[in-house]
């Protein structure tokens, strides 16, 4: 999608679709709309109340507007004005992109409140072109009719007359993250026969050559001569070889004091497919474990974006990719493995796979230097018994870094929770025979599946994100298609670009 400003008067302008808000109490009168010639004012006033009230989301056309030279007005609802946030803008903007593709209209031009060159307006530029591109995509790659040709292929920003220098930076972060999170989305939309982890490492490798990014991959001889015995338990039952993909970025020509601090490790669980192993899934809804990678996806995400914003942060990405399978050379319930750190695991269930994978992954990254450790993984199906799919359950022993993802989640409009971790936990999860077992018990499910993993952080200061419920929606929204969300890209990018970054 092409972002362009524009500072012509709003009546010259020969948009395609011009876009304006309005909020409810006052739909004619408030928002953008109180921008517009009076006499296009009042056609809006003619249908208030009986067609549209300004009510979040709600659409109203009109062809020709009197007094515009645009060939279309779309007015739409942004609710109370109390409530009017980046979030909520965010969402408008994703409501106008979708009615209007679907109309067949390739080009939108957004109006914007007067003086576009202060702080607030800087966010909602970005808010706007995050919610239009984020809205501009389906998950209907497979399908003989597709929707291409009814993308948005060009965002114009009407900004009457205002300043443009802050706001230019503004549209080009919103674009990075948007588009970093629809990358996101794609990879988890493959279907497995065509997302192996060999192909997810590919990709991985394919981003990183473009953006610039350091990028290794590990097979199956190296993973064992780590000793990666959690993960090879995994993935030594599949004829599809596993990947370790580790990805590095360090601001270019920065001066070393304005690097030090934290080396953040980003660590995602890249199930490629799911079966539940020996402990098989039920047949229903497991076409929807080809998403068990949604976490190893979102990190190559993250990393996508940084690449481009050039934080002055170190960060580290690792994502174990494989396939969790059945054969005859499958772990089964019972055996008892070891994991890289040393320490050892009773499986007692083999559809306890991701924490297996991640505890080997995080010990890895903190051998390659990362002194923080996020995670994020399709964990377990608990966490949407108890947060449905609307919010992340989050998770962690640093109470500073919990509060420092939520803060960043807060301010991307992403919904995460934080759930407790507590030593009453752990005698769930001990074995009789082994140091620990993989599974913890009927009860607390998402808490002892994220204590676990957190067994192998250790002290390093560690945050979980269980994005099982989160990171598909199977509901159309008026702003967002049904299918990959691309969670939690938006958040990670916020804290790594926004919260971490030395003044």
């Amino acid at each position: 999608m092409k972002i362009e400003f524009r500072d012509d008067p709003i009546v010259q302008i020969p948009a395609a679709a011009l876009v304006a808000v309005s909020f409810e109490g006052s739909p004619s009168g408030s928002g953008t709309v109180a921008q517009l010639p009076e006499e296009t004012r009042a056609l809006i006033a003619d249908l208030e109340t009986a067609e549209f009230s300004g009510k979040s989301y709600e659409c109203v056309s009109i062809q020709k507007p009197a007094g515009l030279a645009a060939r279309r007005l779309l007015v739409v609802g942004g609710g109370k004005p109390e409530k009017v946030d980046a979030n909520q803008l965010r969402r408008v903007a994703g409501t106008a992109v979708r009615y209007l593709r679907a109309r067949g209209i390739h080009e939108v031009t957004w109006l914007l409140h007067r003086g576009v060159a202060s702080g607030v307006s800087e966010g909602a530029v970005q808010a706007i072109v995050e919610g239009a591109i984020l809205a501009d995509y389906d998950a209907d790659r497979y399908r003989s009719e597709r929707g291409a040709e009814k993308r948005i292929d060009r965002l114009d920003f009407a900004t009457d007359g205002g300043g443009t220098s802050e706001a230019l930076r503004a549209a080009e972060r919103g674009r990075v993250i948007a588009e970093a999170a629809n990358f996101t989305r794609n990879l988890v939309n493959e279907p497995s026969n065509l997302m192996t982890p060999t192909v997810l490492a590919e990709a991985a490798q394919t981003m990183a050559a473009h953006f610039g990014l350091d990028c290794q991959v590990l097979g199956p001889e190296e993973i064992r001569a780590l000793k990666m015995g959690a993960f090879w338990g995994v993935a030594q039952g599949s004829d599809e070889p596993p990947r370790l993909i580790v990805l590095r970025y360090v601001p270019e020509g920065a001066p070393t004091e304005t690097v030090v601090g934290p080396m953040i490790g980003l660590v995602g669980k890249g199930i490629t497919f799911d079966t539940g192993g020996i402990s098989i899934k039920p047949a229903a809804d497991m076409h929807e474990m080809k998403t068990d990678m949604a976490g190893g996806a979102a990190m190559l995400g993250v990393m996508r974006a940084i690449a481009q914003l050039k934080p002055r942060v170190r960060v580290l990405a690792v994502v174990p990719a494989t396939e969790n399978m059945l054969s005859g050379r499958a772990f089964k319930p019972g055996d008892v493995i070891t994991s890289m750190s040393g320490k050892t695991i009773e499986i007692l269930n083999t559809d306890a796979e991701g924490r297996l994978v991640l505890a080997d992954a995080i010990t890895y990254a903190k051998q390659l230097g990362a002194t923080v450790v996020i995670d994020a993984a399709t964990l377990t199906g608990a966490i949407s018994i108890a947060l449905g799919n609307i919010t992340t359950g989050v998770f962690g022993w640093s109470k500073d870094w919990v509060n420092r993802v939520l803060s960043a989640a807060a301010a991307t409009g992403e919904k995460m929770w934080q759930l407790p971790v507590d030593d009453d936990y752990r005698d769930l999860y001990k074995s009789t025979i082994a140091d620990l077992a993989n599974i913890g018990g009927r009860y607390g499910g998402s808490i002892t599946a994220a204590m676990f993993v957190g067994e192998f952080a250790g002290d390093t200061p560690w945050v979980h994100l269980d994005i099982a419920g989160t990171r598909w929606s199977n509901e159309e929204k008026p702003y967002l298609a049904k299918g990959p969300t691309g969670a939690p890209v938006r958040t990670l990018v916020h804290l790594l670009t926004q919260a971490l970054t030395p003044t």
